[in-house]
C-alpha cells in the first residue's frame, strides 16, 4: 500500500489545508502525521511560545486519534529516516517563506529518497505572488493591498475524511495548560465575527480588551487567513474591511521578508545604519519590568510578562518609547518580543518594530515620536487598562492614572527620562543622518 508524510509546521489543523489533502492523495489515504521540534527553532522560542505550540500539538494529535508523531531533531535527519520506516512515496508540506525555513526545506529535500512537495502556504496569498507592473515588489502597503484584494485567493477548502492515520511510537511533548487548537480557533473566531462591526472604532482601545487575538491561532496555523477572509466577504462594514486590512499587513510583513531576509534584524532603509544607538542598560531593563514610570508603558510590558500578549496600539507605544526615548536600537526590543509573545511571528514582530523605529518600508516617519502620556489619555481615557495591570496607580480615579507624579503614589517609579528632552535627542540623532534639520510631528 501506498502511504505519505503530512510535515506539520505552521499549519496545525485538519481543515482548509490543502498540503494535507495532497498529502492523503498521495498516500492513498494512509498518512504519518508528524511534528518535529527543532532545536534551531524551539531553543530560541521563548516559554510562552514553547507553551502555546505544545497545546496545540495536543490538540492537534488529540484530534487525529492521538496519532501525531513527534520528533525532536534536524529535520534533515529526522524526515528520511521516518520516510524510509513507512515506505513513503512523498513529504507533504506548506511552503515556509522565513529566511530559517527556506535553508531548512531546501536541505530536507536534498536528503530525501522521495519528493517534497510544497502546496499552499500560510498566508491567503503567498510572498512573491503580489508583484508591480515591474515585476518587484511592493515597498508602500496601500499599493500592495490594493494588488492583494486584486489578485484574490481560494476559497476554503474541507478537511479530509477517511483517512488512515500511521501510529508510530512519539516522543514526549512539554506540559501545557494553555487554551490552543484548531477548534478554540474557530470557535474564537465565529464568536468575534458578531462583533467585527466594531473593530474600526474600537481596536485602537485597549481599556476595551476588543480585539480578536487572532494572532496567536494564525501563527500556529490553527486557524487559515483564507478562512477567515471568506468569512469577511459576507461581512459589509467598515470593521470587516479594516479587519481585512490588517490581515494584508500581516502578508505584507511575510512579502517583505521573503524578499529581504536580512530584514529580521537589520533596517531596510540603509541611512539607518548609521543611527546612533544606545546601549542597552538600566532603562532598557527597566523597559523590561514594566518600570520606566510611564503608565501606558509599564501597562503593556507588565502584560506582556503575565499573558504573553499586548494590545497592538500598546505594542506601537512600547515599541516607540525604547527606540526615540530610551535611544535603544529596535533590535533589542523586536528579541524580547519574540521572547515573550505567544504569537510571536519574525516577520510581523521586526517589520513592525521597523516601522515604528522608521527604517522600514512604508515606515512611519522617524519624526512621529509617540507621547506615552497623550496616547494613553486618548486610547485608554479613564485607565481602565492602565490600572488592570499596574496595580499601584488603582487608587487614582480616572485620567489621574496616567500623570501618577502629579500625585503622592508610593512604591511606583519615577519617570526614567523626560519624554520632551528625549524626544529632541532623538531628532537630533535622525538629523544626524539625514543631514538636515529635525521635522516636526508631535502624534
Amino acid at each position: 500500500m501506498g502511504s505519505a508524510v503530512m510535515w506539520f509546521r505552521r499549519d496545525l489543523r485538519l481543515a482548509d489545508n490543502p498540503a494535507l489533502l495532497d498529502a492523503v492523495a498521495a498516500g492513498d489515504g494512509r498518512v504519518l502525521a508528524l511534528f518535529v521540534l527543532d532545536s534551531a527553532l524551539w531553543d530560541k522560542a521563548g516559554s510562552p511560545r514553547q507553551e502555546q505550540l505544545a497545546a496545540s500539538l495536543r490538540s492537534l494529535s488529540d484530534s487525529i486519534g492521538g496519532n501525531l508523531v513527534v520528533r525532536h531533531g534536524d529535520p534533515a535527519t529526522v524526515l528520511p529516516a521516518l520516510a524510509r520506516e513507512i515506505g513513503a512515496a512523498s513529504v507533504h508540506i506548506a511552503a515556509d517563506y522565513g529566511p530559517y525555513g527556506g535553508r531548512r526545506d531546501s536541505a530536507v529535500a536534498e536528503a530525501l529518497d522521495c519528493p517534497l512537495v510544497s502546496t499552499g502556504s500560510p498566508y491567503a496569498v503567498a510572498p512573491g505572488r503580489v508583484l508591480t507592473r515591474q515585476g518587484t515588489s511592493y515597498q508602500v502597503f496601500t499599493p500592495y493591498y490594493g494588488a492583494w484584494r486584486d489578485h484574490g485567493w481560494r476559497q476554503p477548502v474541507a478537511a479530509p475524511t477517511g483517512v488512515e492515520w500511521i501510529g508510530l511510537k512519539s516522543e514526549a511533548l512539554p506540559e501545557s495548560t494553555a487554551e490552543a487548537g484548531e477548534e478554540v480557533a474557530r470557535k474564537r473566531w465565529q464568536e468575534y465575527l458578531g462583533d467585527i462591526a466594531a473593530y474600526d472604532d474600537e481596536r485602537d482601545r485597549p481599556d476595551l480588551d476588543s480585539t480578536s487575538r487572532m494572532s496567536i491561532p494564525l501563527k500556529y496555523g490553527e486557524i487559515h487567513p483564507r478562512t477567515m477572509l471568506a468569512d469577511l466577504a459576507a461581512k459589509r462594514s467598515a470593521g470587516a474591511t479594516a479587519y481585512q486590512r490588517e490581515l494584508a499587513w500581516r502578508e505584507f510583513c511575510a512579502d517583505l521578508l521573503a524578499r529581504y531576509p536580512e530584514a529580521a534584524w537589520k533596517p531596510l532603509r540603509p541611512e539607518f545604519e548609521r543611527m546612533a544607538y544606545d546601549e542597552p542598560g538600566d532603562g532598557f531593563d527597566a523597559w523590561c519590568n514594566g518600570l520606566t514610570g510611564y503608565p501606558i508603558v509599564d501597562a503593556g510590558m507588565r502584560e506582556l510578562a503575565a499573558t504573553g500578549f499586548m494590545h497592538n496600539r500598546v505594542r506601537m507605544v512600547v515599541a516607540s518609547f525604547l527606540v526615540k526615548d530610551l535611544q535603544v536600537h529596535w533590535k533589542y526590543g523586536a528579541r524580547w518580543f519574540m521572547k515573550q509573545l505567544r504569537d510571536g511571528d519574525l516577520a510581523s514582530n521586526s517589520l513592525n518594530w521597523q516601522w515604528v523605529a522608521g527604517c522600514g518600508a512604508d515606515a512611519s516617519p522617524y519624526f512621529r515620536i509617540f507621547n506615552p502620556t497623550t496616547q494613553g489619555l486618548k486610547f485608554d481615557p479613564e485607565a481602565a487598562y492602565v490600572r488592570r495591570w499596574v496595580p499601584e496607580l488603582r487608587d487614582l480615579a480616572g485620567k489621574a492614572a496616567h500623570e501618577p507624579w502629579k500625585y503622592d503614589v508610593p512604591g511606583y517609579p519615577a519617570r526614567i527620562v523626560d519624554h520632551g528632552a528625549a524626544r529632541e535627542e532623538s531628532l537630533r540623532r535622525y538629523a544626524a543622518i539625514k543631514g538636515t534639520a529635525p521635522d516636526r510631528d508631535r502624534s
